[in-house]
């Protein structure tokens, strides 16, 4: 699996916490930067991670700020990016189940390496249900700006 990663300088030392454990697990990672906690501007990180998904150069996107809003809402500006804040299980489960989401963003002022690890885990490993219904969804998402 090859994934890409982004974060800001809030985002940063989880970021390269999760590559450790990617390493770990032989999951191949395009890391995006940033390359320090000195500050910068998490919309050029959602965008380069963004691209990377849709383009299909890796599977899913990792990104990370202080909340994981602002990360969020500026990959979910992209044409075929679903990026969704998960701060439990239940959610990093549910964004793959129903809505097919191919980024997870994650806000290191409210969760450990710990639970980011399991929470990635969670997402990559839960199937898109599919069906009329959900993909209707999607569809109508990827219409919203036409």
């Amino acid at each position: 699996m090859k994934i890409s990663i982004g974060s800001d300088h809030r985002g940063y030392t989880l970021k390269e916490k999760l590559k450790e454990y990617f390493s770990s697990k032989d999951i191949i990672v395009r890391d995006f930067g940033t390359d320090s906690e000195a500050s910068v501007d998490y919309p050029d990180y959602a965008k380069s991670v963004g691209t990377s998904v849709r383009e299909g150069e890796t599977q899913y996107g990792v990104l990370i700020c202080g909340s994981g809003i602002g990360v969020s809402i500026a990959a979910n500006k992209q044409t075929a990016i679903r990026a969704v804040n998960v701060n439990t299980a239940a959610l990093a489960e549910m964004a793959r189940k129903h809505n097919n989401a191919n980024v997870i963003c994650f806000g290191s002022d409210f969760i450990g390496i710990e639970e980011a690890a399991k929470y990635f885990d969670i997402f990559i490993s839960t199937e898109f249900e599919g069906g009329e219904r959900h993909n209707r969804r999607i569809s109508k998402l990827e219409n919203l700006n036409k």
